[in-house]
Order: structure tokens, then C-alpha cells, then sequence
């Protein structure tokens, strides 16, 4: 995770030791954040193949924060699987997922850090939340805590998209800057640095758009 807080597998968290477990494990079940809901507030459209800046708060944010969201070009594979799955739901609007990525973004490293597996189990398949779970027991055995903070998303944009029957799978570009370091069960830091460092992840969304239910779960997450 970097870190939602970090060590999502994302590099997710960059995580040291735990980091590493995470990651691999991440990674190799999954290819790495999970599910979110589309939020209310209403963001200005995004022209396609350009990018605009839009105003976003994060769970826990205390102002706003100008983030860089690009959609793909309509003409573009990608673009054409996003038009497939407004055919499915006609609710689906691409800016509005940028703007739910990144808040489940948020939700998911800060949840991994703290090991909320409540909040986890709900943004994640079964498959990631499995794998962050056992990173989270790995890390609490060791006596090992977690800390990371977003201090602001930069951009994301949509890098890939797909129709799987009635599922539509959408892979986002999180660029991110985060603090986030590990201490042992003496409170000695481990791995990780309090200077912000500038974190790129791949995450995938998965969502049944025939269903009731609006959440977006993470399937993967890696580094780019």
C-alpha cells in the first residue's frame, strides 16, 4: 500500500518486513486499496485523454485537496469497456469512480496500518481481504505496529477497464504521497521514514453491475 495506510499491498504500504510480507503476498495471489461506494458530492466532468484538477476530501481529511483524475479516450479499449459498462448501469460515471477509488484508497491503507479488518472485509474480495488479514496476524505476533499517512493524493486516473459477463473490472493509477514507517514491540522504528515519499499503485476494482449493491471491491493491488 505505500500505506491505506500503507501497507496495503501496495507497497501499499511500504511496510518493511510486513511491508515485504504484504506485498508478496499481495501480489503474487493477486496480481493488490477493494471496494467502495460511489461518494455523494458531485464532481466536474473530465475530459477525456486530459486532466483536470477536482476538489476531494478523504475520510479523516481536514480540507480539501486538488487531485489530477483523467479518464481514457472514448475511442481507446479502455474506453470503449467503460461505455459497456454504462450499458449495464446506466448510474456508472467514470469521474465519480475516481473519486470513490480514491476515498476506498484512503479507507483501506489507514484500516491495513491500524488493522481494522472490519473496515477491510467490507472493501475487500475474499481473496485480498485473506491475504491482508494474514499480513495483519503476521504483524501483530511480531508485536510489530504501523503507521502511515496519506498526506495527499496527487492523481488517478483509469488504466485499464473490462466487462467480464456482468462484472466490470476497472484497474485506477494512484499517485500518492505518504509517511509511514513500522516500530518493533519496543516502539524502535523498523523500516519505513517520517519524509513524505511519492508512492505510484496499480489497484482493481471489481463490482457486479447488474447488482443492488454499489461496491467497487479491491481484487488486486500492486506497485508501479
Amino acid at each position: 500500500m505505500g500505506g491505506v495506510s500503507g501497507g496495503f499491498p501496495i507497497d501499499l504500504i511500504l511496510f518493511g518486513m510486513i511491508a515485504a510480507f504484504l506485498v508478496l503476498r499481495l501480489r503474487s495471489i493477486l496480481g493488490k486499496r477493494t471496494g467502495f461506494e460511489r461518494p455523494p458530492q458531485t464532481q466536474q466532468p473530465v475530459q477525456p485523454g486530459n486532466t483536470a484538477g477536482a476538489t476531494a476530501e478523504g475520510p479523516q481529511a481536514t480540507q480539501a485537496v486538488t487531485v489530477a483524475r483523467q479518464l481514457p479516450d472514448p475511442a481507446s479499449p479502455t474506453g470503449q469497456a467503460i461505455a459497456r459498462m454504462q450499458g449495464l448501469d446506466r448510474s456508472f460515471d467514470p469521474t465519480m469512480f475516481l473519486a470513490g477509488a480514491e476515498q476506498a484508497f484512503r479507507m483501506i491503507v489507514t484500516a491495513f496500518a491500524s488493522g481494522d479488518r472490519q473496515t477491510l472485509r467490507a472493501l475487500l474480495s475474499d481473496e485480498s481481504y485473506s491475504a491482508f488479514e494474514q499480513a495483519i496476524t503476521a504483524r501483530e505476533t511480531a508485536g510489530h505496529t504501523q503507521s502511515t499517512e496519506i498526506r495527499a493524493i496527487q492523481s488517478s486516473l483509469i488504466e485499464a477497464a473490462e466487462v467480464k459477463g456482468t462484472s466490470g473490472v476497472v484497474t485506477v493509477r494512484i499517485v500518492s504521497d505518504q509517511v509511514s514507517f513500522t516500530h518493533d514491540k519496543d516502539g524502535n522504528p523498523l523500516v519505513g521514514t517520517e519524509a513524505v515519499t511519492e508512492i505510484t499503485d496499480l489497484w482493481t476494482f471489481e463490482r457486479d453491475l447488474t447488482s443492488q449493491d454499489p461496491t467497487w471491491r479491491l481484487v488486486a493491488a500492486r506497485s508501479a
